[in-house]
């Protein structure tokens, strides 16, 4: 399960962190737990919408022992959702620029946007990676777009537990079943484009979908 937003390390910090997190026999592969993206959200230091202006391979850090690499994206800024007790207006991300520490690839000079989700370093740069969420913002639903402003954040005290098999049942009230997988073999599927986990107020959660009711098939899979 992610973990809460809190400053990160400096990005050196971080990037060994990632490499002694490679799984074993895995050197050349990034390798993320699956969350659903009102949960990538919650849990990410900031989230901003932006185009990418350049990029550029920098060192990790000024010790010239240290042979990492870093991209450094210069974004323009086109709104944040999230962020704004930390950091003002962003001109530059950072990611590592080894795949298999889970580097992110962005098209630089084009007329594409991104959701960006990511860590602010506690050198107050941006960090971005695989395991963060990052789409396209033309992907994203009406719903996913709407709920960066409100519902995303308003429920981060709904927990979302992803169903691989079934039976697939609530362990506590304030979770919510997430079953692309097991309905789509996908992971971002219907119910993650169309549907936010919402707390009431009696402490309960539940899938929301706007003014459409809520499929049945995503209240709780408990018969094989």
């Amino acid at each position: 399960m992610p973990r809460s937003p809190r400053t990160a390390p400096s990005w050196a910090l971080l990037l060994r962190l990632l490499a002694l997190l490679r799984p074993p026999g895995l050197g050349e592969a990034c390798s993320c737990a699956p969350a659903h993206p009102q949960q990538h959200v919650c849990h990410s230091a900031l989230a901003i919408r932006a185009k990418i202006s350049s990029e550029k391979v920098v060192p990790a850090s000024a010790d010239p022992a240290d042979t990492q690499k870093m991209i450094r994206y210069e974004i323009k800024q086109i709104k944040m959702f999230k962020g704004f007790e930390k950091v003002n207006n962003i001109q530059y991300i950072y990611t590592p620029f080894d795949s298999s520490l889970c580097g992110v690839k962005l098209e630089a000079n084009s007329q594409k946007q991104y959701l960006l989700t990511g860590q602010i370093l506690s050198d107050g740069k941006v960090f971005i990676h695989l395991c963060n969420y990052i789409e396209p913002w033309e992907n994203l639903s009406f719903l996913q777009r709407e709920s960066l402003n409100h519902h995303y954040h308003l429920n981060c005290g709904c927990q979302i537990t992803t169903c691989y098999t079934v039976p697939c049942t609530i362990s506590a009230p304030n979770e919510c079943l997430w079953t692309d997988w097991l309905l789509e073999r996908k992971l971002y599927g219907y119910q993650a484009r169309h549907y936010v986990c919402v707390k009431h107020v009696d402490g309960t959660c539940s899938w929301y979908q706007g003014r459409l009711p809520l499929r049945k098939e995503f209240v709780d899979i408990i018969q094989p």
